[in-house]
């Protein structure tokens, strides 16, 4: 990664595109330590640090802490994500906009991204107002003699003008820095708690040192943990990342042979190839939509005054068993989901039977189709539970050793490693488009 990072470097346009990027995540850095006026951020933070391995842990670890300190980019780009998946949905739903998806090329793209944005907009004002509640009702506003109204209306118009301005942002890196803008958002906000994830291990064996009951610990944000669960959980992230690496290089080859063909006095075809299959073909948007669908319920019960208190939202913490449950179930759908939406087996055959090329074994056509699509839904399946097994693994260690807000630890892991791989492997295709092979050496 370092060297292929080096390598894009030493290219004018890659340099530029590189620059771009790290000052765009720069400004979301900024923005994120930024507090929105009116609110008692002290008490904000105590409030959500005493409430460890909640909801508003795993909100908080999204948006980079940016959540617990009510700055401008606290509600991160959380409702883009679920604007993303709403109008994804729809898209599949309602045929006027699958036509609009599948036949209106670029100017449909166009409008879906426009519809897409207003969604966006609309969901965030609907979390700033939620968030407002939430601030409101632990009686956490500094409004002196100011009228509640005009208050409440800055603060919410401020957390939904950063949530927007982060879509843009994201938009902006995709289209001028290296690409995968909101991915590389989320990649920055997480990478940043990475201070913070050493200071609560070191923190949780020097209270089990010095005898820190946990209900103590716990009432000053803290924890306990055992010095041998600091260890197992530092080699288990050291394993979980190469597991990560190994499953997202891995692919499934069908061997695929072309048929000789005689145009003019030369012979065509002939040779062997294949068609690769990523294991993890969707990436890690399934992590990322289904922990967003998966902590709703609990999101919305938080920014309703005492909702959070129901044995029904209880269920889903993030560290439940019901949770977990939903969370995995999630994965594979949306796992599946992906799969269907970027690999058509259909389209593959008849592009194989346009040019003369056949699998082994099977006729072209439809055997050819039925075949692809039963290797789709194996490996879909291996990919599926492979993400839902990381994803939960931290969850059942955290448990173990005693640390609750360790829950978030996989869909932390796989979204930081999913998009280094994806972003290393962009800076590697666009080398190889401008004939650099600097990197291959």
């Amino acid at each position: 990664m370092i060297q292929t990072i080096r390598n894009a470097w030493k290219l004018p346009e890659l340099r530029k595109k590189i620059l771009f990027t790290v000052f765009a995540l720069l400004i979301f850095r900024l923005g994120s330590a930024v507090p929105v006026p009116y609110i008692n951020t002290d008490a904000l933070g105590q409030m959500i640090a005493s409430r460890s391995g909640t909801i508003f842990d795993l909100m908080n670890a999204m948006s980079g802490s940016a959540f617990s300190m009510a700055t401008v980019f606290a509600l991160s780009i959380q409702p883009y994500i679920n604007s993303s998946i709403i109008i994804q949905l729809l898209t599949v739903a309602i045929p006027a906009l699958e036509r609009l998806a599948k036949e209106g090329g670029e100017e449909g793209r166009k409008k879906i991204a426009s519809i897409t944005r207003y969604t966006t907009v609309a969901i965030a004002l609907l979390q700033g107002f939620g968030y407002y509640s939430l601030i409101k009702s632990y009686g956490m506003l500094n409004t002196g003699n100011l009228s509640g109204l005009w208050v409440g209306l800055v603060i919410v118009l401020t957390f939904t003008a950063g949530s927007a301005f982060l879509m843009w942002l994201g938009e902006q890196i995709t289209e001028f820095g290296i690409g995968n803008g909101i991915s590389m958002i989320l990649f920055a906000g997480i990478i940043s708690r990475g201070p913070q994830l050493v200071m609560t291990l070191y923190t949780g064996v020097r209270n089990h040192i010095l005898g820190v009951s946990a209900e103590t610990a716990a009432a000053v944000g803290q924890t306990v943990m055992p010095w041998w669960g600091a260890i197992l959980l530092v080699v288990g992230m050291i394993a979980m990342v190469v597991f990560i690496v190994y499953i997202s290089n891995a692919e499934r080859k069908i061997p695929v042979q072309y048929a000789k063909r005689v145009v003019g006095r030369k012979m065509y075809g002939g040779q062997s190839t294949h068609i690769p299959m990523k294991v993890n073909m969707s990436g890690v948007m399934p992590v990322i939509f289904a922990q967003s669908i998966a902590s709703l319920p609990a999101t919305i019960a938080a920014f309703i005054p005492g909702g959070s208190e129901s044995a029904f939202i209880k269920a889903f913490n993030p560290n439940s068993l019901i949770y977990a449950i939903v969370y995995f179930l999630l994965i594979v759908a949306f796992s599946y989901f992906y799969a269907g939406m970027s690999f058509s087996p259909v389209e593959v055959a008849n592009n194989l039977k346009k040019n003369g090329g056949f699998i082994p074994g099977f006729r072209p056509g439809k055997p050819t189709a039925d075949f692809i699509t039963k290797v789709l839904n194996k490996i879909t399946l291996f990919g599926a539970l492979y993400l839902g097994v990381v994803a939960l693994a931290p969850i059942v260690t955290g448990n173990l050793v005693g640390v609750s807000s360790m829950g978030i630890g996989g869909t932390s892991v796989i979204i930081v490693v999913g998009v280094a791989l994806e972003t290393v492997k962009a800076l590697e295709a666009q080398m190889l488009m401008r004939h650099y092979k600097g990197f291959l050496e």
